[in-house]
């Protein structure tokens, strides 16, 4: 071929060939500059089958537009031949680069990097590549990485065009689904790109064998030799992102190329600063104190004393700790401590009990290795009830000192913060936070009482104030709309950034008051002051995701669930929460996968908390959009028998009930909804679930009620 002239494209060079075609380097003798000339190959005939898959990609690739991404200028055909035109991409293979020796850490994330932001807007964009390896990648003189051949690409809505039972790609980066001829999705692009870490990081493949067969076997069953084999100095979090992108589940893998992103883009961070850790991330669940006291009344000041450790220990990098919801699941359970360690993922557990007699504290706390049941430490204290914060503080420091080794000074900091000296005040606010855990209405009235009276014992208290600011906006949100709530929200969260303007919560607090008041501009600077002072604080990502999906901003509300999804893996609404806004950007596979993780944190929640009105009516709509109806309408009569008054509750099953087409009974519940209290405006004007019934009088005549 080369030499001849296909069309305007005079052929100078082959470049390489696949199963699907040859590429050469070719003149645009038009245009006047460098192709890459992509022509079906002739070999054993073209079939019609062959040429709608040829298209297929070009139109995949064609819509896409990144810098990471090879861009596609002409589909094409001459004198029976098949051909796509992209850019010419000059350097050298990732292959090519890593048979030249190991990569250092920082040019493996650096490439990672990139590849995962190409990846992402692919399947934002509903197309999966499904052969990415590292000759599929180029690297120029300047570092750029391109992904290449979209050749087995498959577009969302269209038919898949390989033949039923069949494998798709290099056999080598095929995903454990992808080798057994299943299903496969997105996440098989997250295991490849998984794959080419593990290549960059070791030299080597993590599946090898003289025959496919062998390889096939080895993806499906075993697990690759470990990566600190061949390189011992690799930091454990970059171990750990390749390792998570590889696992043979599908579900335990990062659900979405934007969270494995987060994940590179803190490692490059952790780097940099120098504490990126070479062991094994400790991790560990703090659960809640027994009550050893007399008065068996005292057992919100037993559970606070556990989410205050939780709180602290928290903001440390480098250690994972389960959040409250799941440890505080095990509250009063008879089970081995090894156990509930295994159930919730991690290599320790603390356990403790709190004795409180007048002005006096016994307090127990053992720190168990769940491997072998062990203590790691213990230790009793017998001091005065002034003296709490300082035994929290020491009991957060013990943990970092066994598991970590190490605090940063800005860690310290942190830990020793002592929100007040008022132990009265104190009192109060563990009381509110109990109920704040409640939920309900009932709840958050009970928990505006407790803050309002600690605020009463120590006037400069400010997460006291957050914590008011926050029942304020939780009221407004969903049992009454009338203005004077949220302006009292305001006014808490101001006061509480008056007293510590360096406070995470009280920024959060802000940004959430600001956005459910329509003020989404400094709602949104608030969130972003709130994750700069504190990057892990889920409820930061959190609320400000469900202000940017209010406004209608779905990519950027994605990315924010995504963060919090990865931040609190446990939580079953924000990754339910993405789906729903993937559904307003209509991308459907993105959806599903969103919803089908979602819904099995949902599922596993439920068995540990049954009486959770909210998983019941968010895991309905994961499992409608999984063609599960029925069990979908029995969920959400289970959430409306448990809460049958909740507005957020009413709200969401007409949700469901749009999307089944039931528009009588979605107006139905929508009006019981906004009776009850709701009185987001914002969110239902924007909420993708009512696109259906927008034209609707009734739909109107609704909003005109909460405007």
């Amino acid at each position: 071929m080369i030499g001849t002239t296909i069309a305007h494209y005079k052929i100078v060079d082959r470049l390489g060939g696949g199963g699907m075609g040859v590429v050469y380097k070719a003149e645009d003798t038009k245009l006047k500059r460098t192709v890459a000339l992509k022509i079906l190959t002739r070999e054993k005939g073209v079939s019609e089958r062959d040429k709608r898959r040829f298209l297929q990609e070009a139109r995949a690739a064609a819509a896409l537009r990144h810098p990471n991404i090879c861009t596609v200028f002409e589909i094409g055909e001459e004198d029976g031949l098949s051909y796509i035109t992209m850019a010419y991409v000059p350097g050298r293979s990732l292959k090519q680069i890593i048979d030249g020796g190991l990569l250092p850490i920082e040019r493996v994330l650096d490439i990672a990097i990139q590849i995962a932001k190409g990846l992402r807007e692919a399947h934002d964009k509903g197309v999966v590549h499904r052969d990415i390896k590292s000759a599929n990648i180029m690297i120029d003189d300047d570092g750029r990485a391109t992904i290449l051949d979209f050749g087995l690409a498959r577009l969302a809505g269209q038919s898949q065009v390989t033949k039923e039972g069949s494998t798709v790609g290099t056999v080598t980066y095929m995903s454990p689904e992808q080798a057994q001829a299943g299903d496969v999705d997105h996440r098989t692009d997250i295991w490849a790109l998984g794959v080419c870490m593990y290549e960059m990081i070791t030299g080597t493949l993590p599946f090898q064998g003289d025959h496919d067969s062998v390889i096939l076997y080895q993806i499906v069953n075993e697990s690759p030799p470990p990566m600190a084999d061949a390189r011992p100095d690799i930091p454990v979090m970059v171990r750990q992102i390749a390792q998570k992108a590889m696992d043979k589940d599908p579900d335990k893998r990062y659900q979405h190329a934007a969270g494995m992103l987060a994940d590179l883009n803190t490692a490059v961070k952790k780097i940099k600063t120098g504490i990126a850790a070479t062991v094994s991330e400790p991790s560990i669940a703090v659960l809640p104190f027994a009550n050893m006291s007399a008065d068996e009344n005292q057992e919100y000041f037993c559970d606070g004393m556990a989410e205050e450790i939780i709180n602290s220990l928290t903001q440390i990098e480098g250690l994972r700790v389960t959040s409250r919801t799941s440890s505080f699941a095990y509250k009063g359970v008879n089970i081995d401590i090894r156990d509930i360690g295994r159930k919730l993922g991690v290599e320790t557990v603390l356990e403790g009990s709190v004795q409180k007699a007048g002005k006096r504290l016994r307090i127990t706390a053992q720190l168990v290795n769940v491997a072998d049941g062990y203590h790691l430490w213990s230790k009793r204290y017998d001091r005065d009830l002034e003296d709490v914060f300082t035994i929290q503080e020491e009991i957060a420091e013990k943990i970092v000192d066994a598991l970590k080794g190490r605090l940063t000074e800005q860690e310290k900091k942190t830990i020793e913060r002592v929100p007040t000296k008022d132990v009265g005040a104190y009192d109060f606010y563990i009381r509110g936070r109990q109920y704040f855990h409640g939920l309900g209405g009932k709840g958050l009235e009970y928990a505006r009482n407790m803050f309002t009276s600690a605020i009463i014992e120590d006037p400069q208290y400010a997460l006291a104030y957050c914590g008011l600011a926050d029942c304020y906006s939780m009221i407004y949100m969903y049992y009454d709309s009338n203005k004077t709530i949220i302006e009292n929200a305001m006014t808490a969260s101001r006061k509480a950034l008056r007293l510590n303007a360096e406070l995470a919560e009280a920024h959060a607090s802000h940004g959430l008051a600001l956005s459910l008041d329509g003020r989404y501009e400094e709602a949104e600077q608030a969130f972003e002051r709130a994750i700069e002072i504190s990057p892990k604080l889920f409820e930061a990502h959190y609320y400000y995701a469900r202000a940017c999906r209010a406004q209608g901003k779905l990519e950027r509300a994605v990315e924010l669930f995504a963060n919090a999804s990865a931040l609190r893996p446990e939580d079953y609404q924000s990754p339910i929460l993405m789906a729903d806004t993937y559904r307003g950007l209509k991308n459907r596979d993105a959806m599903l996968d969103a919803f089908r993780h979602g819904h099995a944190i949902a599922r596993k929640h439920l068995e540990l908390h049954p009486d959770d009105a909210r998983a019941c009516y968010l895991g309905a709509h994961a499992l409608l959009e999984l063609d599960e109806r029925d069990k979908a309408i029995e969920w959400n009569e289970h959430a409306m028998k448990l809460a049958p008054y909740d507005p957020a509750t009413l709200y969401n099953s007409a949700c469901l009930f749009a999307v089944m087409g039931e528009t009588d009974k979605t107006f139905e519940s929508l009006a019981k909804a906004i009776d009850c209290g709701f009185s987001h405006r914002d969110w239902l004007e924007n909420d993708p679930d009512f696109e259906r019934i927008r034209e609707d009088p009734r739909y109107k005549t609704l909003l005109a009620k909460i405007s």
